[in-house]
């Protein structure tokens, strides 16, 4: 057996895979977010490790070989020398630090980030130094007592085994091409370094559950951030496969060893045999869980509503920046809109433009990553919470203009962690080769050539609108 945990924005999900890649048992257990001020957003550490214990609890018997975690990344939690946090966890919708951020990225010359990262890619808010910086200005005391800055996985993997690591993708933004950590841009925040746990790969075992826990002795892997165990939960880990994760934020990604330098998206060094071309959203199921909320419905029953509007009439657009957006635009000052309504628009229409602005702001990314990986895939592995919606898979294939292949495992994370486990035990000779013996498809939604007008029609209109409103979000 093999157990895969994924700590995510809103919750803990994990899954027992037997060696054919069956889900026998999963767990989810949700967990608070809190907004105390304007750009706060904040998580308690303690509420990821007790749904990892408790899954584990549930989980534990005698034949599971091996454990892999993954989780959302941008989220940082500063911690002593025994792992106990010192502040609430930063979660990476949160966005205080953009002013230290700024600071930070004026200090980088765009040549410095192309040497490191292969694209220019901007120091923001959700940055770790920016939110050491942060620390550094704001709570002094604190950045004394801080031994470690860690993310999820890390936090949980530290209580599990005793051993403070993590993997080159979630320090992606410290690390240059060759998987090294940069002094050069670590030297910006005095004491960065020393803070930092061990870079180590995803499918090394860094240790065993400790004794006394639920699953003792058991070898845990490293793991990996969330869009990179995604990936591999998604079966792409080939030259020129296309990625779509939806969650609580839309990840859009590429496989492909070629580089052009393109702003705003994340250029991955080659690691694990696997060059990856991504770009994250801001709010994805965000959105959805906004206007479920606003309308007074559940998610299922938006995306009923969404199916019932008539796509003959106009549709207003929305723009799905609630806390600001990232990939392409990385602009923290932008915030949602939604134009063009008339009083002849109802729940449906609103539903179904709330769908569709999520769908255009993926094809922002999409349309960025194809420059940035010098190609076009013809077919997109789709998984993720927002998956689970067939109108919104129809509306995602009929936006890009291409199919969307549903994975039958919507937890990309999940599936991408045992996976890793696997390979570091030996189960599995590569990661490649453990996500084609794993990964299995659900459903392929074929693009709608009669709204190719529409949506291309909508999508600059979008685009348009974006711009027009960014001198009014500034102020």
């Amino acid at each position: 057996m093999l157990i895969g945990i994924d700590v995510g924005t809103t919750a803990v999900k994990a899954a027992l895979f037997d060696h054919q890649g069956r889900a026998l048992k999963t767990f989810k257990r949700l967990y608070p977010t809190k907004r105390p001020a304007p750009g706060h957003v904040e998580q308690d550490a303690s509420d990821w490790l007790k749904p990892v214990l408790e899954a584990l609890s549930q989980f534990g018997e005698d034949r599971v070989e091996a454990i892999g975690l993954c989780s959302q990344v941008n989220t940082h939690v500063f911690v002593d020398a025994q792992g106990k946090p010192i502040l609430p966890a930063f979660t990476w919708q949160d966005g205080r630090c953009a002013e230290e951020a700024a600071q930070l990225d004026a200090q980088i010359t765009e040549a410095e980030k192309l040497a490191w990262w292969g694209a220019p890619l901007p120091i923001d808010a959700s940055h770790i130094l920016a939110r050491m910086a942060y620390v550094v200005k704001h709570f002094p005391d604190v950045w004394q007592k801080t031994r470690w800055v860690m993310a999820p996985k890390d936090y949980c993997l530290l209580h599990l085994t005793g051993e403070a690591v993590t993997d080159p993708m979630t320090a992606f933004g410290i690390v240059d091409s060759n998987l090294k950590l940069v002094p050069r841009l670590l030297n910006l925040v005095q004491g960065a370094a020393e803070r930092l746990p061990a870079l180590v790969s995803f499918t090394k075992v860094v240790g065993h559950i400790r004794n006394g826990l639920p699953c003792a002795g058991v070898p845990v892997v490293t793991g990996a951030m969330d869009a990179w165990s995604g990936l591999l939960g998604a079966g792409v880990s080939e030259e020129g496969q296309g990625l779509y994760l939806s969650g609580t934020s839309e990840i859009l990604g590429i496989v492909s060893s070629r580089k052009a330098a393109v702003p705003g998206v994340i250029a991955f060094p080659k690691c694990e045999g696997i060059v990856l071309h991504a770009g994250p959203t801001q709010s994805g199921g965000a959105s959805l869980e906004w206007v479920a909320k606003l309308l007074g419905r559940s998610a299922a029953e938006i995306s009923e509503l969404a199916a019932s509007a008539d796509t003959s009439e106009p549709l207003p657009i929305f723009l799905p920046h609630l806390e600001g957006e990232r990939a392409p635009l990385w602009d923290i000052n932008a915030r949602a809109s939604l134009s063009g309504l008339s009083s002849s628009m109802g729940p449906a229409e609103v539903a179904r433009a709330v769908l569709e602005g999520v769908s255009y702001s993926a094809r922002l990314v999409m349309d960025s990553l194809e420059i940035s990986a010098c190609l076009r895939p013809s077919e997109i592995n789709h998984s993720g919470g927002g998956a689970a919606s067939d109108i919104w898979c129809q509306i995602r294939a009929d936006v890009l203009g291409r199919p969307i292949k549903r994975m039958k495992m919507l937890d990309a994370g999940v599936l991408g962690a045992a996976l890793m486990a696997g390979t570091g035990v030996g189960i599995f000779h590569s990661l490649n080769a453990a996500a084609k013996t794993f990964v299995a498809v659900d459903r392929v939604f074929e693009p709608d050539l009669t709204e190719s007008d529409r949506h291309k029609n909508s999508f600059e209109k979008y685009k348009m609108l974006y711009q027009r409103l960014v001198p009014w979000h500034a102020h």
